[in-house]
């Protein structure tokens, strides 16, 4: 089980900081989406040039031209590179098609999908290396979550690695546990808070104990 901290709402400098706090207790490092549409691939080489021995994933959310996204993203650093699950089958199978080349991962989004369960059972059979299954920044603020749809996903997922992503933390973080992701996702739950090394050690540590329980 991997933590993948989500950085969004910062630039470059900012995001250095505080990977440079918690990089004991993280395993993966998103530039995220706002972060990569405002200052480009350059803040995932940074990044990854500050930050070695850390996975970065470049949130590009590619919807088309994914063979050349991934390429690009590749090229900047990146060793996993996001498509949205609801681009076209074609897009997908390119992203994963490149990555392999590359020797990078694509994690697919399920952000907007409808039938997530069938989505998933799709791009499985596409070779991708992680499914997320997404509640974005609006639905968060209308109070929901993904729990329920990891459960979904896990059920037909038999390849792949199952993420989340969308209002986790150390509060919450207990429930999504349950259902055992490959990968969890956590922005504000670490990055909005004032002692960001210790809320990263502890969101690390029980997922540790989740590991030894299971």
């Amino acid at each position: 089980m991997e933590l993948q901290l989500a950085l969004d709402l910062v630039n470059t400098e900012e995001a250095k900081k505080i990977v440079a706090e918690v990089q004991d207790h993280i395993d993966i490092v998103e530039i995220g989406t706002p972060v990569v549409k405002i200052e480009g691939l350059k803040a995932v080489k940074e990044i990854k040039e500050a930050f070695p021995h850390l996975q970065v994933l470049a949130d590009t959310k590619t919807m088309d031209a994914a063979g050349y996204e991934v390429l690009k993203a590749s090229e900047a650093g990146a060793d996993i590179v996001t498509i949205l699950g609801v681009a076209e089958d074609v897009s997908i199978k390119g992203a994963v098609e490149e990555a392999k080349k590359q020797g990078k991962k694509i994690l697919v989004d399920l952000i907007a999908v409808k039938d997530i369960k069938k989505r998933a059972k799709e791009l499985d059979a596409f070779g991708v290396d992680y499914i997320c299954v997404h509640t974005g920044y609006d639905l968060q603020a209308e109070g929901k979550n993904s729990f329920k749809d990891l459960e979904t996903i896990k059920s037909v997922v038999k390849n792949a690695k199952t993420a989340i992503a969308g209002g986790i933390k150390l509060e919450t973080l207990p429930e999504v546990l349950k259902s055992q992701p490959d990968l969890v996702i956590v922005g504000g739950g670490i990055a909005n808070k004032e002692d960001k090394k210790a809320a990263a050690a502890a969101i690390q540590n029980l997922m540790k104990q989740a590991i030894v329980a299971k």
